[in-house]
């Protein structure tokens, strides 16, 4: 495994601990400042910038603290050129099935995700 897909991963690993434990700080190293986040999963767009996106974050109860299990699947990760990636994350938690498309740019050294675009279904 190139360390291009090891560092994918180990961004995707702070992702998914940030949103489990609503920790925005860690969020906001995983994300760029720019970053668009959107879905229309329930019926119309809800989209956000980063910082309204953190301040969501900032008030939701952490799904560790609701006692939703730990866990994620990585279906993919893609990459275009040096600096562009794509990865799709699955994960149950606040009781729904996500699927979460995650575009990626590197700056400098650093892997950060620059678009959420994401889709929800009710676990049952």
């Amino acid at each position: 495994m190139s360390d291009r897909y090891q560092d994918i991963i180990d961004v995707l690993k702070r992702y998914y601990d940030g949103l489990y434990h609503c920790d925005a700080a860690m969020l906001e190293t995983v994300f760029h400042p720019r970053a668009q986040y959107a879905t229309t999963s329930s019926g119309a767009l809800l989209h956000y910038d980063m910082p309204a996106y953190m301040a969501v974050i900032r008030e939701r109860t952490p799904p560790a603290d609701l006692g939703d299990k730990y866990g994620y699947a990585i279906t993919s990760i893609r990459f275009a050129g040096d600096d562009t990636a794509h990865a799709v994350l699955q994960c149950t938690m606040m009781g729904k099935h996500f699927t979460d498309f995650l575009s990626f740019i590197r700056t400098g050294d650093e892997w950060r995700i620059i678009a959420k675009i994401f889709h929800y279904d009710l676990a049952t």
